[in-house]
């Protein structure tokens, strides 16, 4: 087969990212790059879809590891700028920062000089005034307004570019009623390209903020809202229930003004019968992007959750599948009766639709079809509420009347002591270069390295539901993410402490560490005489360990969905992109887990092409 041409796989990242796909830009660059490793547009397009993700120091390294520090061509300079002031921007408050702000506007003021184009100019007005420096700031800015004409430039991309150019210049120099009016001009051009949008959007909110200037009029050039969608199945026509089937013309019309009104252009949810499908058909016909996560396979998927509505939800279900921008599964098995598999799936829907609005820098909301009724069980609609009202986002109801009749059909409702699998959070891990200490050095291995570990993992007995090791490795569950993120960090830092020299090792050790979050199965281990946890997505949590890079913790989607829906003021989960799991398990998106705010991260694994 013949190798696609460079322009051919630009097009395809290009497409991606005008899509606000990042993890999906990224991924199409590098499967480029192996078939064009020479292509220098590539690689900047694959460092720049890290850095639009977030992954801003995963975007450093695969920056020098590529070779691209020094080089000028395809706008790599002008990356080089960038990652140096994203990374300042991540910086905590401090002299710190104020010294990395300096410093990448150095960096721009030298292409700046050199070009006189306005988009290093704008960047450097942006940093000066981040650093503190608001006058110098202002007068860059109005360097650049006396010369900035978006009319006069040759392409749709470049009107935009300089429109938003040309409002974060009045917002710099404080004339916000300038401003505004430069901004219909870069809403009119921006052609739905959602990364051009979050970048200009994210750049003219932080001069905004430093004004002190409040920043709801800049909702004509933000990206589309992003939801999450959940709701009660509908009953049979002539069956009483949560939601009588009387009431679907009038819950579909509420739901089409509600996506209407917020601008939603993304809903990630299910297809059950009812509310969810009437959402799917109401994103689909204004055009959103619509992603579905299905808790199970779907053969059974149809038979529990949609065809109880009648056979013509499950031609509106494949209908939906179809024009489905993404499909998700939680898991690719059975449902076996274990209704905790539609909670689970819910909350990976929720984390990515809070993970694609950071990235599209655009607000996030739940939209749920439902009757009031509290919450009976671990699973439904009344948990999906609950659990994204608890995370302080922003959300909408659309009531049903109240019915005293449950839809027992669906199972969704049962209490979690009937559900055989239990979404667990699982670490696996290993000592890199134990296979080459020697005999006489395994005492002081044991006693140091290990007892180490072992004092960390004992500051989490309390959150610990099971651990197991065997030589060098490590088996560690907990109920929640949140519990085996701090873990995995704290066994990373304890690793960091010891002196390898010191303890009479003649090579270092360090640990790889892979989490993931899946449903599993928990009972007796007839062997070692104690509660172990078994199933397919045990397994698949083994796999991520060999591929993880000494001294990093990597994790899967669903590992990083769950931390960004409710502790993502604590942990950052970066894309380091499409990874290939050990012994065959297919690929998989990995992320590196970290503490917000933390400096570098260790050297990464897959990166360099």
């Amino acid at each position: 087969m013949t190798n696609r041409s460079e322009a051919d796989w630009l097009a395809d990242v290009r497409a991606a990212e005008g899509a606000g796909e990042f993890f999906r830009a990224h991924d199409l660059a590098r499967r480029g790059l192996l078939e064009n490793p020479d292509s220098l547009r590539l690689q900047h397009r694959a460092v720049l879809a890290l850095a639009r993700s977030g992954a801003t120091r995963h975007a450093r390294q695969l920056f020098d590891s590529l070779g691209l520090h020094g080089r000028h061509e395809a706008g790599l300079r002008e990356l080089d700028a960038r990652l140096t002031k994203d990374l300042a921007l991540a910086e905590a408050e401090g002299p710190s920062r104020v010294a990395a702000l300096r410093a990448a506007a150095d960096k721009y003021a030298a292409i700046y000089g050199d070009s006189r184009h306005y988009y290093p100019g704008i960047n450097v007005a942006n940093l000066l005034l981040l650093a503190g420096e608001p006058e110098q700031a202002a007068t860059v800015a109005g360097e650049l307004i006396g010369r900035l004409d978006p009319a006069t430039e040759p392409t749709s991309e470049d009107r935009f570019w300089a429109a938003a150019s040309l409002v974060e210049a009045h917002v710099i120099r404080g004339d916000l009623e300038s401003a505004r009016e430069a901004l219909a001009t870069a809403g009119a051009v921006a052609d739905c390209d959602l990364a051009m949008r979050a970048t200009a959007a994210r750049s003219i909110s932080n001069a905004a903020r430093a004004k002190g200037v409040t920043l709801d009029w800049l909702e004509p050039l933000s990206a589309p809202t992003v939801i999450h969608y959940a709701g009660h199945m509908i009953a049979p026509p002539g069956v009483q229930g949560r939601f009588p089937a009387s009431a679907e013309a009038d819950v579909a019309a509420q739901i089409a003004a509600a996506l209407e009104a917020q601008r939603v252009g993304f809903g990630y949810g299910s297809l059950a019968c009812g509310a969810d499908i009437l959402f799917a058909e109401a994103l689909l016909a204004r055009g959103a992007q619509l992603h579905v996560v299905l808790p199970f396979r779907l053969d059974d998927f149809i038979e529990v959750s949609v065809r109880p509505g009648g056979d013509a939800w499950v031609e509106r279900l494949h209908r939906c599948l179809a024009a489905a921008h993404s499909v998700r599964y939680a898991t690719d098995d059975a449902r076996l009766g274990d209704d905790t598999l539609f909670s689970y799936s819910s909350r990976i829907a929720m984390g990515l639709a809070v993970l694609a609005a950071r990235h599209l820098c655009t607000s996030v909301e739940q939209i749920a079809v439902w009757d009031g009724t509290p919450a009976r069980g671990h699973a439904g609609t009344a948990v999906d509420v609950e659990v994204w009202r608890d995370s302080g986002r922003g959300q909408h109801i659309i009531a049903l009347p109240a019915a005293p009749v449950i839809a027992a059909a669906t199972g969704i409702d049962a209490s979690e002591s009937g559900s055989r699998r239990r979404a667990r959070a699982m670490l696996f891990g290993d000592f890199a270069g134990f296979s080459a200490v020697p005999d006489r050095e395994l005492p002081s291995f044991v006693e140091g390295v290990l007892g180490t570990i072992a004092r960390a993992v004992d500051r989490h007995r309390g959150t610990l539901l099971s651990s197991n090791t065997w030589g060098d490795g490590l088996f560690l569950v907990f109920r929640r993410t949140r519990e085996a993120a701090e873990c995995a960090l704290d066994l990373q830092a304890a690793m960091q402490s010891i002196d390898s020299r010191q303890l009479g090792l003649s090579r270092p050790v360090s640990l790889r560490l892979g989490g993931h979050l899946g449903p599993v199965f928990e009972t007796e281990d007839p062997l070692l005489r104690k509660s172990n946890f078994f199933g397919t997505h045990v397994s698949l949590a083994a796999r991520i360990e060999p591929v993880t890079p000494p001294g990093l913790v990597y994790v899967t989607e669903t590992f990083a969905a769950a931390l960004e829906l409710e502790h993502s003021s604590e942990f950052s989960c970066d894309y380091v992109g499409l990874t290939a799991a050990a012994k065959g398990y297919g690929t998989l998106r990995m992320f590196t887990l970290r503490r917000r705010g933390d400096a570098a991260d260790g050297p990464l694994h897959g990166l360099a092409v």
